[in-house]
């Protein structure tokens, strides 16, 4: 795609953001790797995304909006289009419903970290399997995050969303359709934001949980390289990390991509590690479990790009 000088002065008067232009994706993934995208643009305020949002689909230039770019993998050829950060939008805030519940509104820009961390000073319970997830507001609610015995889904009130037509809307949760790893949504459709029910509770017990999980996923993932987290879906009933170690790719490498000696379901990337390597990897990983065990591994990272 060619982004002439037209374009990017017609994206600067909508943009006070930041706008970066043939901006290597590497620098911004979680794993740290990924070509060149042609435009990276970072609205301030939900306002600013719909108006930069609507240019685009005027002038059919591709996009996807991106979050923390954690269980993100760009392509080494780079992504022609525009990647539109919600990083900016980190509006956080807490409303009393008056009966030992408590609603907290979050933009889809918002690190789980905060909200855990919010939940934590405030003594409010619900939000602690989120504890470690390096993942954002939208990002977790899109692919309903969830580890040791909670989900997204069991907390979220109502997603807010802005829509293909351009209109914004919250969606209760009622209407929503929530699936492993997943939320149903048109696939134009962008979360800006979401309100999550949380409860009041003991504030030791609540701060002891999160220790205990941080505790648990420093002890297990490969937190010392970088990574893109799971890279698989569990299999009901099976972990994915399991089925991995069992068909024996514990340490398997190809150039610095390299399945954890930690855990089966993480690739790390050794120093300089390329996302063809990353690739390569995950097919090789897919090809044995199923040989191995029958069991067809589903990617849970999202790759893009060409």
């Amino acid at each position: 795609m060619i982004v002439d000088e037209t374009i990017r002065g017609e994206i600067r008067k909508r943009l006070s953001g930041e706008c970066l232009f043939d901006e290597p994706a590497a620098r911004h993934t979680s794993i740290g790797v990924g070509g060149k995208i042609d435009l990276l643009l970072f609205p301030r305020d939900a306002q600013e995304l719909r108006e930069v949002v609507g240019f685009l689909r005027e002038r059919e230039i591709p996009f996807l909006p991106v979050g923390n770019w954690t269980n993100l993998i760009v392509l080494d050829g780079g992504y022609r289009g525009a990647l539109v950060s919600l990083a900016r939008l980190r509006s956080l805030s807490l409303r009393d419903d008056g009966h030992n519940g408590v609603r907290l509104l979050a933009e889809a820009g918002c690190p789980l970290s905060e909200l855990v961390s919010l939940s934590a000073r405030e003594a409010l319970a619900g939000m602690e399997f989120c504890a470690g997830i390096p993942g954002s507001v939208g990002g977790a609610v899109r692919m309903n995050a969830g580890a040791y015995g909670g989900e997204i889904k069991e907390i979220v009130e109502s997603v807010i969303v802005l829509d293909a037509s351009g209109a914004t809307r919250a969606d209760a949760r009622e209407e929503l359709r929530f699936a492993y790893r997943n939320l149903d949504l048109p696939a134009e459709t962008i979360i800006i934001g979401a309100a999550f029910r949380l409860w009041r509770d003991d504030g030791e017990k609540i701060a002891g949980r999160i220790r205990e999980i941080v505790a648990m996923r420093k002890e297990k993932h490969p937190l010392e390289f970088r990574n893109a987290g799971s890279i698989f879906k569990n299999p009901r009933n099976c972990p994915a990390g399991r089925l991995i170690e069992e068909a024996g790719l514990k340490g398997t490498r190809i150039g610095d991509a390299q399945v954890s000696a930690k855990h089966g379901n993480f690739i790390v990337n050794r120093g300089q590690a390329t996302a063809e390597e990353i690739v390569r990897l995950i097919v090789v990983i897919r090809q044995r479990v199923f040989e191995n065990s029958g069991h067809n591994l589903e990617p849970e990272v999202k790759i893009i790009g060409e």
